[in-house]
């Protein structure tokens, strides 16, 4: 019994789509179904063109994703820190520079130690008349007086300003340790290093606070012992 037509150009295309390069350089099959060539070296290369293609758009999806990714990572690196303790550590800072401006006596100013020193502490503060000597010497206490409680009042004050600056702390660390970009890390660290500095200044006004009240202890005594050398002196003269 004969086969069919179809049968054998069936046959002959399985045969040509399963040949092997060599095959298909040499030889190329054609096969007639219905009407419609088939020429399997053609839908070879068609399936290579469509899988490269489909490689190129892979890629080019790929790209995108990371270009998104990057926008969103430099959106998180502009983004700014949402919290300032800008006006606490101003708040402390101009407290500590009025309890230093309400000084009693001599302020914390060049003109004003040399006239007072000029007026009670030498010279002829300590050569004067007994009266004079007696309201230079009480002058003299009350400037020691002084400056001692406005030691203790800058001390207090800064006391005063540890429980802001502990709150200070505790929020700055918390929002570096959550900063989701370059950007609000270093406003956290640059935050930080302002409080920093608004301590530094604190003990700096303590440091002044407490030197000029020994200062001027010590100006006192020096001041006690030459008067008390001069009251010496005249009571040898008037002998």
């Amino acid at each position: 019994m004969k086969k069919c037509p179809i049968h054998r150009l069936l046959l002959a295309a399985l045969l040509a789509g399963t040949a092997g390069p060599a095959t298909l350089m040499s030889s190329p099959a054609l096969a007639q179904v219905g009407g419609i060539v088939h020429d399997p070296r053609n839908y070879a290369q068609n399936i290579l063109t469509a899988a490269r293609t489909l490689e190129q758009i892979n890629n080019q999806i790929k790209q995108l994703q990371n270009q998104a990714t990057s926008l969103l990572n430099e959106g998180r690196n502009l983004a700014s820190l949402p919290t300032s303790s800008l006006q606490e550590l101003q708040a402390q800072v101009d407290q500590t520079r009025q309890l230093l401006g309400e000084a009693q006596r001599i302020a914390f100013d060049v003109k004003d130690v040399q006239a007072a020193f000029n007026q009670r502490y030498k010279g002829p503060a300590l050569s004067g008349s007994h009266a004079a000597m007696v309201a230079n010497a009480e002058g003299r206490w009350e400037d020691s007086v002084g400056a001692f409680e406005d030691a203790m009042k800058v001390q207090a004050g800064i006391v005063g300003n540890l429980g802001t600056t502990r709150q200070s702390i505790s929020k700055l660390v918390t929002a570096s340790q959550s900063a989701v970009g370059a950007l609000q890390a270093a406003q956290a660290g640059n935050q930080l290093l302002a409080l920093q500095s608004q301590q530094l200044a604190d003990l700096t006004a303590a440091i002044a606070a407490q030197g000029r009240a020994g200062a001027l202890e010590a100006a006192r005594n020096a001041a006690a012992e030459a008067e008390a050398r001069e009251r010496f002196r005249r009571f040898r003269k008037a002998d």
